[in-house]
């Protein structure tokens, strides 16, 4: 049991380092609506195609993508649509944090202007 759970921290650890760049969230969260080459990310997200495919390198290793060749085209695509759920789930989380912090500077500043 113990080794299962310190092969799960280990690939845990492994899919948030690859989640570690906003760049490459930005690439998981294109790569959600449909499959893209590199080109089209890269125009897509307005970055060199070089990086893009870094990132996706980066995103394949970690299997948070796959690749699929269609003739001369490599068409990437999430290996699991629920890391976008994830995702999702940690934006929720951190915005509501930064409503919380929101919340407390307001009260300070109206107590300083009281």
């Amino acid at each position: 049991m113990t080794d299962l759970r310190a092969e799960i921290n280990k690939l845990h650890a492994n899919i948030c380092s690859g989640l570690a760049d906003p760049t490459r969230i930005l690439i998981l969260y294109t790569l959600h609506d449909h499959p893209h080459n590199v080109s089209e990310l890269a125009d897509s997200l307005d970055l060199p195609q070089p990086t893009v495919s870094r990132h996706l390198k980066v995103l394949r290793e970690r299997q948070m993508v796959m690749a699929e060749r269609d003739g001369q085209s490599v068409y990437y695509s999430l290996a699991d649509a629920r890391i976008i759920e994830a995702m999702d789930l940690l934006r929720a989380v951190l915005a509501s944090r930064l409503q919380d912090q929101s919340d407390l500077a307001e009260s300070v500043s109206q107590e300083i202007s009281s």
